[in-house]
């Protein structure tokens, strides 16, 4: 399969290149080797894509919501239709296994475009009646030029979560995705164009964060949707401030999953599994901090390591494998470099904790025990696959703790007392809450974080709301009466 794409950027409905742009190499993170190589955008190919979009806007928010469904609903078939290819790509970009990405990458944006463009049609004001025949009326409008900065763990799923919503309400896009993963974003750039959709509705530009920050500030962009790290995203959403845009933060956390000690543990442990080892560790809502009831940690411990234990390690494209290698060697060895805060701290390594041998950016998957929650590996944001598992005795107890952190994106519990889980979610500070499961997120329902996790949310007829305004019209049907 040929991995090196037509050109590095996507704009105005075909493949765009200017070399003059700082070179990107893309690699895989198995073997290391440089797959593809592109360019980052110049001025010049940043101007044309605004251009673009600016351009495409008008045209593409008269058509009725009808039709623009109709076009994001056929991108939905057309990338379920290539899921396999679509697929093997995005394991070549991001190293993740291929047993995952079909059913977790493309599956899963065709899944927002489909949602959306079934809602695309349902998009209308509403009428208020007022006394004495006076009413109101909404519009419901599109913003205008939206503006997506992508992460690289989930680019295709990214890259369509905020792309279909964005579209739905008639308005175009400009995406950037990270520089790690730049490949996905073309394909589903040029799935849209197949589709249907009018040329520069959807653009997708390469870059450092050079390029976003040129992209964030332009007076032609009235919304930038993020999906970042929390240093990541003081910084754009200061700069998005400064010109009054509409934003959409979906940012890291360090989330708490509790295991009450009436859990079941295979539940719990599967949970646990989901929740720092999917992906290598690297998802923004993993439930990092395991707190486990004092009268089952050990019980949970021995049960988690022999599960971990059959984890299939190796190369991502055999389907059998089930945990590939990190994103990247940099990220690989910030993930290491925590694994050796933790046993400096006084945590206790209770499985993995070793780089794996041989080609490609691999880590064994680690679990650390005795974790107190002054701890470095318990406060900061890892993004790889290091758990760490603390104690607690008392409801009261754990909930407090759980809560100490500047995160809030996500939180789950495992027991089999109703009403304690429903109590426990509605303590916890976090956008995204679980119970007896952990880390999924249907399109369906809405997906974001509170505090330093984030702003707005994502997926859901929230989103709506977020890449569109109200404009209100009062109507008069009697005499203006003014005091003088």
């Amino acid at each position: 399969m040929k991995f090196q794409p037509t050109a590095s950027h996507f704009i105005n409905g075909e493949y765009v290149e200017d070399t003059a742009g700082e070179q990107i190499d893309v690699i895989y993170p198995a073997t290391g080797e440089v797959i593809a190589k592109l360019h980052s955008a110049t001025p010049a190919i940043i101007d044309q894509a605004l251009n673009a979009a600016k351009a495409a806007q008008a045209e593409w928010a008269a058509m009725s919501g009808t039709e623009r469904g109709r076009v994001l609903r056929r991108a939905a078939d057309i990338m379920r239709e290539r899921n396999r290819e679509l697929s093997i790509l995005e394991t070549h970009d991001t190293g993740k296994p291929l047993q995952e990405t079909l059913v977790a990458d493309a599956t899963s944006g065709a899944d927002a475009l489909e949602y959306f463009g079934g809602l695309a049609a349902s998009l209308t004001g509403e009428h208020i009646p007022l006394g004495g025949g006076d009413f109101v009326y909404t519009i419901r409008e599109a913003l205008g030029v939206c503006v997506g900065i992508g992460a690289w763990n989930y680019p295709t799923q990214i890259a369509c979560w905020k792309g279909a919503p964005a579209l739905t309400c008639g308005n175009t896009m400009v995406f950037k995705p990270s520089e790690t993963t730049p490949l996905s974003a073309l394909k589903v750039a040029e799935i849209l164009i197949e589709a249907g959709a009018p040329k520069g509705v959807y653009n997708v530009v390469q870059g450092y964060g050079n390029v976003g920050a040129s992209l964030i500030t332009d007076d032609r962009v009235a919304k930038v949707s993020l999906t970042g790290s929390v240093p990541t995203g003081r910084k754009v959403y200061a700069a998005a401030a400064d010109g009054m845009k509409h934003v959409t933060m979906e940012l890291g956390g360090k989330s708490p999953m509790i295991v009450f000690d009436d859990a079941d543990i295979e539940n719990a442990v599967s949970g646990a599994i989901l929740g720092n080892f999917y992906s290598s560790g690297q998802v923004c809502s993993n439930g990092t901090r395991v707190f486990v009831q004092k009268g089952i940690k050990e019980v949970f411990l021995n049960r988690l390591s022999e599960r971990l234990a059959t984890a299939k390690i190796g190369d991502p494209l055999d389907e059998d494998v089930n945990f590939g290698p990190m994103v990247s060697e940099n990220q690989m060895n910030i993930a290491l470099g925590y694994i050796e805060k933790g046993k400096a701290e006084g945590a206790r390594l209770v499985y993995g904790g070793e780089r794996i041998d041989g080609d490609g950016f691999y880590m064994q998957p680690t679990v650390f025990a005795d974790v107190t929650d002054d701890m470095t590996i318990a406060r900061e944001e890892i993004f790889g696959p290091v758990m760490s598992v603390l104690d607690f005795d008392t409801e009261e107890e754990v909930l407090t703790r759980a809560n100490d952190t500047e995160f809030g994106l996500a939180a789950g519990v495992f027991t089999n007392d109703l009403t304690r889980a429903h109590r426990i979610v509605a303590g916890f500070e976090a956008g995204t809450c679980y119970i007896n499961t952990y880390n999924l997120a249907p399109v369906e329902a809405p997906f974001g974080g509170s505090k330093m996790s984030g702003v707005g949310r994502e997926n859901s007829k929230l989103a709506i709301n977020h890449f569109s305004e109200m404009k209100t019209v009062y109507v008069s049907m009697n005499d203006v009466e003014a005091p003088y």
